[in-house]
């Protein structure tokens, strides 16, 4: 009995072994950043190796190829708005950012296909959604590790910083901060929606709060043409529970003649059958 109950331990033991997992840190290790820039909120993705006594540009990162912008998986930055880089329109998503080294200048892609270990195996140009060539700033220190930045950060713009060694790439983006603080004041001072009126009067109906004031805002919700027939049906609903059974047929017979249009089998017959019930 013992002998069996040492062999087993010494499975259990050999199988723990096996298992374990030696954790070491990661040569390149990652990095994520987010930033808001006036309105847009921006996210970037990278590794960072080391320089570790090596020429980089020139030598370990060829001049004239495509290079992942740092190591492993390609750089990945994301923009929830539209942005313009060099007065080209980068549509909002996800993109990789591939660079092209050169000694005075760097070439900067946004590329639409950000799932690539490194580089891709076949590069599309067609993917290559804005593509602008960056002067080369030289600075008067080295940096040990592979940055990225997001510098001169104003309401409607920033810089994206790259830099290694002795190198500062800076690439300017613009975003729409304007456009959307204008829209959202104009949609501010022109007042609530029909969609807005609607949705305050369905809480005050289904909570069971001022119906006077729900339908008063359903009227205002129903004044243009051809309202939503859901619309009506809440109108409708609200006058019956305050009594008026005539207005709320009325009301009812126009939800129900734009649900028919809309071809709504369930708003037919919810009507049909309030109609009924109210005639009684």
């Amino acid at each position: 009995m013992l002998k069996k109950l040492t062999f087993l331990l010494m499975i259990v033991g050999a199988i723990s072994t096996s298992n374990a997992q030696i954790k070491t840190p990661q040569p390149s290790p990652s990095a994520k950043m987010e930033q808001v820039v006036g309105l847009t909120n921006v996210t970037l993705e990278y590794s960072r190796p080391a320089m570790r006594g090596r020429t980089i540009f020139g030598d370990l990162v060829p001049y004239g190829q495509v290079w992942r912008t740092g190591a492993n998986a390609n750089t990945k930055i994301t923009f929830d708005t539209n942005v313009t880089i060099a007065g080209q329109e980068l549509k909002k998503g996800t993109y990789a950012v591939y660079t092209i080294p050169n000694e005075k200048s760097w070439d900067v892609i946004f590329y639409s296909d950000s799932n690539n270990w490194g580089t891709p195996q076949k590069w599309d140009d067609t993917k290559a959604a804005v593509k602008t060539t960056i002067e080369v700033y030289e600075m008067p220190m080295k940096i040990e590790s592979f940055t990225m930045t997001f510098d001169d950060l104003a309401t409607g713009s920033a810089v994206l910083g790259i830099l290694w060694e002795n190198v500062y790439v800076g690439v300017k983006f613009e975003v729409p901060t304007d456009i959307i603080t204008s829209k959202s004041i104009e949609t501010v001072m022109a007042g609530p929606s029909g969609n807005d009126y609607f949705q305050a009067a369905t809480y005050y109906h289904t909570e069971g709060k001022d119906l006077k004031q729900a339908l008063a805002w359903m009227q205002k919700a129903t004044a243009g043409e051809n309202p939503p027939f859901w619309y009506l049906r809440r109108m409708s609903l609200i006058q019956a529970d305050l009594g008026d059974k005539k207005g709320a047929i009325a009301t009812a017979q126009k939800s129900l003649a734009a649900a028919e249009n809309a071809k709504n089998d369930d708003y037919v017959k919810m009507n049909k059958e309030s109609i009924a019930a109210w005639q009684k």
